[in-house]
């Protein structure tokens, strides 16, 4: 065995050292080609560049590829981060969009307030509704104007469709609004067009109860509601809404305002009628004859 590979190594030495100095002529040989400046060694380099380099084009295959792949990926991540960009920006823009379309509700029902036709004798004030009492019992709202606004207790309120409630209760800043569907809620009404008074009583539920109607049968589901102005408790000809017909059978009141969205109230400015104390107040002054008045 040590024989074999004593014979082996005296056989590969002499073969490696042979190759090495063959390998170095070679180079040798290469340098002093490049090196010789004249016509012929020229022509020769350029003869052995011609037939080498044009051959060598499957090497240059992996280093394309892999300057590809590296373009490629450089080109994904630009690609990701532009995604992750438009992402961010997508959800801005939803965001942006949802404050457009409040904007939008809030204009609108402010443009609602703006068309609804009023006695020109009455003058209002905008207020923002700020909470709901939440309460089962009671059904009222707060508005953030009060006394500073001059607001007073028993004033209308509206919205851009019809009647809301009235002022019951006046802070500084702030005003609370009773409901026409609050049990404590009575208001005269008048209705269209058979012209029968009747008293519009809340009862808790959305369609408050139509009673005390003078002849009901003249009464019909979808007759239009106005206030009547009777007892001076609201202005007369306020829209309220239109009869329907209850689940009990009784004659109920669907309202005209949108209590699902009440986000903003006007409020009625109203002077108290005139109180007449006697009855001699009504009798005009008399003139005094012109004969008097020539005396005079």
């Amino acid at each position: 065995m040590a024989r074999e590979r004593a014979s082996a190594d005296a056989y590969s030495g002499p073969v490696r050292r042979l190759l090495t100095g063959l390998v170095l002529i070679l180079l040798i040989g290469v340098f002093l080609l490049w090196r010789i400046d004249s016509p012929r060694a020229e022509r020769l380099r350029a003869n052995v560049v011609d037939a080498i380099v044009p051959s060598l084009d499957w090497a240059m295959v992996p280093i394309a590829t892999g300057a590809d792949m590296l373009e490629n990926a450089r080109s994904y991540a630009r690609i990701y981060e532009q995604n992750q960009e438009l992402r961010r920006e997508l959800r801005q823009m939803r965001s942006w969009r949802e404050a457009a379309l409040q904007l939008e509700q809030q204009n609108a029902k402010l443009l609602d307030l703006n068309n609804v036709r009023l006695d020109p004798k009455l003058t209002y004030v905008t207020g923002v509704v700020l909470a709901d009492s939440g309460s089962p019992f009671r059904q009222s709202v707060l508005l953030n104007v009060g006394a500073r606004d001059g607001i007073r207790d028993g004033w209308a309120t509206t919205d851009g469709l019809g009647l809301v409630g009235r002022i019951s209760g006046v802070g500084q800043n702030s005003s609370r609004v009773l409901l026409l569907t609050d049990p404590e809620s009575r208001v005269p009404v008048t209705i269209q067009p058979s012209g029968q008074d009747a008293m519009l009583t809340g009862d808790n539920t959305r369609l408050p109860l139509i009673e005390f109607v003078e002849v009901p049968e003249a009464v019909r589901p979808g007759d239009r509601v106005i206030s009547s102005g009777d007892g001076g408790v609201f202005p007369a000809g306020l829209l309220v809404g239109q009869i329907a017909l209850g689940p009990d059978g009784r004659q109920r009141l669907r309202l005209a305002a949108d209590y699902e969205r009440l986000e903003f109230l006007r409020v009625l400015r109203s002077s108290p009628p005139e109180r007449i104390e006697a009855p001699g107040e009504l009798i005009a002054p008399t003139t005094p004859p012109l004969a008097e008045a020539t005396d005079g």
